[in-house]
């Protein structure tokens, strides 16, 4: 291929350094990119690949944009809100580099779709925050043998690799064997993140993606990078390839994609889902706000500064992590209602709280979001 002028002044700052020139930047525009996730890591990856020239772009995203969501993804903008995260994201990647070809994957990669879409690219980048994802990511890229550029976020904290072994280096199961059990990880809706974290993550991504086309530097095959926003301080970890592997190892058992739902534990959702005996709804919880005679207690057992964004009236606070010291303020004959921000908090309390003899407790579904939508809109949503 050849540049045309317009490319070579766009390029040009890559064409005068040494180690990338005119042949480097036409690997990288003959390079095919999958990007696995369009939110906070896809958003500074695709903006940063396509304004280097990145020849072939996929975006794969079933999400919509939410308000929520432009505190880091900064792919989106306000206006966005409710369009797919892919026409978004397609839409600011072509205002970057109209000479990006983007392709548009607008549904859930699966274990029936994986081997197919990732097939079509090159590098593979790793832009999810659920374990089922990251698993079968992983598994299709190692069966294919395409690099997976991996990075993952939470709270202050992030990491990042690159997982390879058809290059000499391990892969995913070979760090993590087997994902935690459910619910045992808060996801960032839970627990939180800094903004500007999957936009520093995302950068050192993008520039192992650059890396690995122009097949120059030292990648991060073979090492865990690890970064701690509030110390500002980088880690580094060696990564070894597992022999016992069950993946990538000398005598795999994983030779085909799995239920990745089910290895990590997730039952699958019920069409009509039964009532949860252990659950009620915020119809109930406000019925017991309103009728103090039902003697039926309810707790928040959110977090001190989540209580200041939004918190229901008349319902006090034991925050999830200070139960144990402060469950003997609760009577265990009392009808004990438990609500969080969406019901995975209070699920915890309420095995806690059976665990110390409470007969009578129940977590809230959908906790304060559920409030919210279905009782009080004044009530925020974060």
């Amino acid at each position: 291929m050849q540049l045309n002028n317009d490319e070579i002044r766009r390029y040009s700052r890559h064409l005068i350094l040494p180690e990338v020139g005119m042949a480097g930047q036409k690997k990288i525009c003959s390079t095919s990119v999958l990007c696995i996730g369009a939110g906070g890591l896809g958003s500074p990856i695709a903006m940063y690949l396509a304004a280097a020239g990145i020849g072939k772009l996929g975006l794969l995203d079933f999400d919509t944009v939410d308000f929520s969501n432009l505190q880091r993804q900064i792919i989106h903008g306000t206006a966005d809100v409710g369009r797919p995260k892919t026409d978004s994201a397609q839409e600011t990647i072509k205002s970057i580099n109209p000479n990006v070809e983007v392709v548009i994957h607008n549904t859930r990669i699966s274990s029936e779709n994986a081997l197919e879409i990732i097939g079509q690219y090159d590098i593979v980048v790793d832009g999810t925050d659920n374990f089922p994802t990251r698993y079968l990511t992983n598994d299709a890229c190692v069966l294919l043998k395409k690099p997976n550029v991996y990075g993952s976020i939470f709270r202050f904290e992030g990491q990042a690799s690159v997982f390879a072994p058809h290059l000499g280096g391990p892969c995913y199961r070979c760090l993590y064997p087997e994902p935690p059990p459910p619910g045992m990880v808060p996801s960032c809706a839970e627990g939180g993140v800094l903004g500007v974290l999957p936009g520093i993550i995302g950068c050192i991504q993008a520039t192992e993606i650059l890396k690995l086309a122009l097949g120059k530097g030292t990648s991060l095959i073979g090492r865990l990078l690890l970064f701690n926003a509030l110390d500002m301080k980088f880690r580094e970890l060696k990564l070894r390839r597992d022999p016992q592997c069950p993946l990538c190892g000398e005598n795999p058992s994983v030779t085909k994609l799995i239920d990745y739902e089910m290895f990590c534990g997730i039952l699958p959702e019920a069409t009509n889902p039964a009532v949860n005996p252990d659950e009620v709804s915020v119809q109930d919880m406000k019925t017991a706000l309103d009728n103090p005679k039902l003697n039926i207690k309810v707790i928040d057992v959110r977090d001190p500064d989540e209580y200041q964004i939004a918190h229901i009236n008349g319902v006090p606070q034991i925050p999830l992590g200070s139960l144990p010291q402060r469950f003997t303020e609760l009577d265990p004959n009392q009808q004990i209602y438990v609500h969080c921000k969406s019901g995975v908090r209070s699920m915890k309390a309420l095995r806690f709280l059976r665990e110390q003899g409470f007969k009578y407790v129940k977590s809230v579904k959908g906790g304060i979001s559920a409030w919210s939508d279905e009782i009080d809109h004044s009530v925020a949503k974060y």
